[in-house]
């Protein structure tokens, strides 16, 4: 008999890991064998990006040397998945392939699709687990939670023993610019692998954890404040089970510790262990957005609620979006948000919250182009967290509270000195605090005194806004609410929480974990609720 294949896909870890545990059960005395496949029509999505498929090499990188110190052999291949697994297929036979399920893109489910029915064809088993709280082929959303809570409670697929090397020399990985000529890296992003993935993990339970609660909205604190796994968690260096089970684990510990502490040691650890449970809350909703796409592809292109079909689509001005991927809306915290994500890939989930709200209401864009030029830009793009999210804060969910920000009031409670915005935007170095949330009010006597111009053309050292921002607010809200009180949108309602929505349960929960509020309510002590949290803060 044959050996299995293992293939890594969003999954880039040989720890907690089904398929490659199942394929060390079957062959236990033969080398066995692994393949990531570098596909063409993935990369020419536009939901991809060059600083995404670098940190993929940086993960693969990584992800061989664990194969290779269990005894496997990984195949990095370029090609089309089903063209690739032939061409495997001929110079190592396996009997059967092995992987993770996966919550992509419309392409790569249209892939897995034609993969299966490749095996079908060729007589191999095709088999595939699941590697969080996603449900393939849920029937309702009743009792969700309860599954979420049993998966992440079962024992980690056992990690592979170490076994001799392979003779077999492998070649070199390709490079970033022979997979993508014209693609341009984020030069200050995060790094792939496992092994940074452990070190982030680590930093967050043991150090950062203390500052997560209270320091995750602001851009000043929420580089170091958020646990900065979200790539790590959605390339699969680490799984989220094992980041569950630590961060609960750390959770015990503090508790303990905690009884023998002096009374300035506790309120220390009193303020970690409020960081983890929010941690572990976000956590949880994670694999909630996901369970969405999962359950409805369609949400990827098409409005959740199709009562909002036609709201913007036919109205989407070219001009302001060049305007917002360029950073020059005018607004000075939207426009730093936006050199602070092309420089490092990221930005905290408020900032992420606000720019779709801007994109959506003053500046009424349709969800779906900014959803592509977002989804680029993110290091740690989630598909099935990323489209929900850009629908909730796009309001055409039809479930959810309408959450419009002001990026000037934004900007004034989250960076109120300026800092922020003065880091990445040097020409509002030169402003005075006075004139630093609206800009373009300065005096020109002021403005030549300064240094810097603030005008409509394209030398201008800071852009005037794009639109008069109260007004083109008011205006947007009263549109969206008119339709949302079109009497077919709201029967429409129904339907969408029945597929998506929350629900609470009761069951007994791990340490530390709270349960979820209930869609459209917060409690005192609960999470920020799910449509302010574009990639969850993490």
């Amino acid at each position: 008999m044959t050996a299995p294949l293992v293939w890594f896909k969003r999954d880039l870890r040989v720890h907690d890991h089904a398929a490659v545990h199942a394929a060390l059960q079957r062959s236990p005395e033969r080398p066995w064998q692994g393949v990531y496949i570098l596909e063409p029509s993935v990369w020419a999505q536009p939901d991809a990006s060059a600083r995404q498929l670098g940190f993929i090499l940086e993960c693969l990188a990584d992800l061989r040397e664990q194969v290779h110190a269990c005894g496997g052999r990984l195949w990095v291949l370029r090609g089309e998945a089903c063209e690739a697994l032939e061409r495997l297929h001929a110079h190592a036979p396996f009997g059967a392939l092995l992987a993770h399920e996966e919550t992509g893109n419309g392409l790569t489910y249209q892939r897995d699709l034609a993969v299966a029915s490749w095996c079908r064809s060729r007589h191999i088993a095709f088999e595939e687990w699941p590697q969080n709280g996603v449900v393939r082929r849920l029937g309702s959303r009743d009792g969700w939670h309860l599954n979420w809570d049993a998966f992440m409670q079962r024992p980690r697929w056992p990690s592979p023993p170490e076994g001799p090397w392979s003779a077999h020399p492998m070649p070199a990985l390709p490079t970033l610019e022979a997979l993508m000529p014209n693609g341009v890296d984020a030069p200050r992003r995060q790094r792939g692998g496992r092994q940074r993935a452990l070190q982030v993990l680590e930093d967050i339970l043991l150090e950062r954890c203390g500052g997560y609660r209270g320091g995750i909205s602001s851009p000043l604190s929420a580089p170091s404040a958020c646990s900065r796994l979200s790539p790590h968690l959605a390339q699969g260096c680490i799984s989220l089970r094992e980041v569950v089970k630590a961060t609960q684990q750390r959770l015990g510990e503090m508790a303990i510790a905690a009884m023998a502490a002096p009374p300035p040691e506790q309120a220390r650890i009193a303020r970690q262990q409020a960081g983890l449970k929010a941690f572990l809350s976000r956590l949880h909703w994670h694999c909630h957005f996901i369970q969405k796409l999962e359950s409805e592809p369609e949400i990827e292109w098409r409005n959740v609620h199709r009562g909002y079909d036609g709201l913007r689509e036919g109205e989407f001005s070219a001009e302001r979006f060049e305007a917002l991927q360029a950073g020059r809306t005018g607004w000075p915290l939207v426009d730093a948000c936006v050199a602070m994500l092309k420089e490092t890939g990221w930005i905290n989930f408020r900032m992420r919250a606000m720019l779709v709200s801007v994109a959506s209401y003053p500046l009424w864009l349709h969800w779906r182009p900014v959803g592509e030029w977002l989804a680029r830009q993110f290091v740690d793009y989630e598909p099935g967290i990323h489209w929900s999210q850009m629908q909730m804060q796009a309001g055409t969910t039809g479930i959810n509270t309408t959450r419009v920000y002001n990026p000037i009031k934004q900007a004034r409670d989250h960076d109120p000195k300026g800092v922020f915005v003065r880091r990445w935007l040097p020409a509002m170095r030169r402003v005075p605090d006075t004139w630093l949330f609206e800009p373009w009010r300065m005096p020109a006597h002021l403005q030549a005194r300064c240094g810097v111009r603030v005008g409509d053309d394209a030398e201008a050292d800071i852009p005037l806004p794009l639109v008069e921002l109260e007004t083109a607010l008011r205006e947007a809200k009263a549109r969206l609410h008119t339709r949302r009180a079109e009497p077919e949108v709201r029967e429409g309602k129904h339907a969408v929480v029945q597929r998506h929505g929350s629900r609470a349960h009761r069951s007994r929960q791990a340490p530390g974990t709270s349960p979820p509020p209930r869609s459209g309510r917060r409690s005192r002590n609960s999470a920020p609720p799910p449509d302010e949290q574009l990639c969850l803060g993490f």
